[in-house]
């Protein structure tokens, strides 16, 4: 009996996406991190993962710092947008960036600020369900890639 073919490797230009869920733990959102790396290096976007590591670091870090159970962070590709979402079983809701930085000698307070720098377009969506069942509220960020695809990327293995 022949095993079936492994699949051909999805064309850079399709859409495609990836779910994460972690526990409400400080290792959650390294884990998010070093995943999402993978996720674009293996996609080809690799010049994405620098941005979209870091916002995804902050915002999965006060899902766990904030949230009330399980988290989850998803990678969604629709060319040229990579949209990076986290839901939380957090209340809802976030608040604006504030118009000015904290104080230098406080510790927290800038992860919107960041976010708000970096990402191209960003949001939240309240209450209404998430991955891991209804209530929360997931915040999301978009980045837009600007390059072609790598050579490789545009054609998939045999």
């Amino acid at each position: 009996m022949s095993t079936p073919p492994f699949p051909k490797p999805i064309p850079f230009a399709e859409p495609w996406e990836y779910e994460l869920r972690f526990p409400r733990d400080p290792r959650g959102p390294g884990i998010a991190r070093r995943t999402l790396r993978a996720v674009l290096a293996a996609h080809g976007l690799p010049e994405l993962a620098g941005r979209a590591e870091l916002l995804t670091s902050e915002l999965a870090t006060n899902s766990v710092r904030y949230g009330e159970h399980a988290a989850a962070v998803t990678l969604r590709w629709l060319h040229p947008v990579l949209r990076v979402s986290v839901w939380d079983a957090g209340p809802g809701g976030v608040p604006a960036p504030p118009s000015s930085p904290p104080p230098p000698d406080r510790e927290g307070g800038r992860g919107l600020l960041i976010l708000d720098v970096l990402a191209d377009r960003w949001g939240d969506c309240p209450a209404g369900g998430g991955p891991a069942g209804p209530g929360g509220r997931t915040v999301w960020f978009e980045l837009l890639w600007g390059g072609p695809p790598p050579p490789s990327a545009l054609v998939p293995a045999a």
